[in-house]
């Protein structure tokens, strides 16, 4: 009798044990480019992709893996191995975000596609190797660069922008209009979700509408655009008019997340939306804790949600208003 009862309480435990550590969540992959990558966040640098920002707008049953790298193509992604380590990873019922032409369009061989052709014939190959897997592929045109100049200036790589200072920026006068500079580039993945009836999200002309709607000073803020003196990690400044900042990659990875729930409507109920997130990771709006509290009116409700790690906690004043919900095992030292 004592050692059936020891039994069944040994299996009790195994059980709450195996409940506590084998989660079930599903993964988003994002592969693509520069605009959706995760930066490098040391001595505060402040370039973020969107993908880098994605995880904030999903609860923990969802894990945002996000494999974009800074100047890939879809042919120089696969050439690489890059796509090979996803599909590795993937398990039926994942979601792989496909998103490239930024660097596509460029002139060098190693990176350059052609929309109708071997561009549609590489997000084809996405499309269909994580069908292959059991996995569920979302095809996104590339995001659009600000672009307010009636004639487009040459940029043979976005990559040099991150070497240039604001005094290097384009002189030409600006407009009202923003001018597309991708051309067919958008286009071929619509086609290509179409042909092979796939998810398909129009990040161009979401953000279109977004830079459009901003006009020509506001949308400035969304990018690495900024004054000498005006940013303390980019002294010298920068006119960089196709990279996110912090702020600009938390606005689109935003509007992509409710695009995304509405393009698949099982994504909605993972979907959050807290007021602010900290994350040591450089994912969120803030790094520390207390660089959130710092900036945020306590006599007004707030949610924060910190993402994984220990923490200090606060003390809060009796009157704050503010909520702090703790995410991916996070926990108060």
């Amino acid at each position: 009798m004592k050692q059936a009862k020891l039994l069944a309480l040994l299996m009790a435990v195994m059980l709450v044990c195996t409940s506590a550590t084998d989660k079930k969540t599903t993964t988003i992959f994002i592969i693509g480019d520069s605009t959706a990558a995760n930066k490098d966040i040391s001595h505060g640098k402040q370039e973020r992709g969107w993908g880098m920002a994605l995880q904030c707008y999903f609860d923990d049953n969802i894990v945002v893996d996000n494999h974009a790298v800074n100047g890939r193509s879809s042919l120089s992604f696969i050439n690489e191995g890059r796509w090979d380590k996803v599909l590795e990873k993937m398990r039926p019922g994942d979601y792989v975000i496909i998103q490239f032409g930024h660097n596509d369009e460029k002139p060098k061989a190693d990176r350059h596609t052609d929309p109708g052709s071997t561009f549609d014939y590489n997000l084809a190959k996405f499309v269909r190797e994580t069908r292959e897997k059991g996995g569920i592929p979302v095809l996104m045109n590339c995001v659009v660069r600000r672009n307010f100049f009636v004639n487009a200036p040459e940029n043979d790589d976005d990559e040099k922008l991150r070497t240039t200072t604001f005094k290097d920026g384009v002189k030409m006068i600006e407009g009202d209009s923003l001018i597309d500079t991708h051309g067919l580039y958008r286009v071929a993945p619509r086609d290509v979700a179409k042909r092979m009836n796939v998810h398909f999200v129009d990040a161009n002309q979401i953000t279109h509408d977004l830079e459009q709607g901003l006009g020509t000073e506001a949308s400035k803020k969304l990018h690495m655009w900024f004054k000498p003196g005006e940013e303390p990690s980019v002294p010298d400044g920068r006119q960089d008019n196709t990279h996110y900042n912090v702020y600009g990659a938390h606005v689109v990875a935003k509007l992509l997340a409710d695009a995304l729930c509405e393009e698949i409507p099982l994504l909605g109920k993972y979907r959050v939306d807290a007021d602010i997130t900290v994350d040591r990771k450089g994912r969120g709006d803030y790094l520390s804790l207390q660089q959130a509290l710092d900036h945020v009116d306590q006599s007004k409700p707030c949610v924060i949600q910190v993402l994984g790690g220990q923490w200090t906690k606060p003390q809060l004043p009796k009157k704050s208003k503010v909520q702090i919900v703790l995410r991916e095992d996070a926990g108060w030292k």
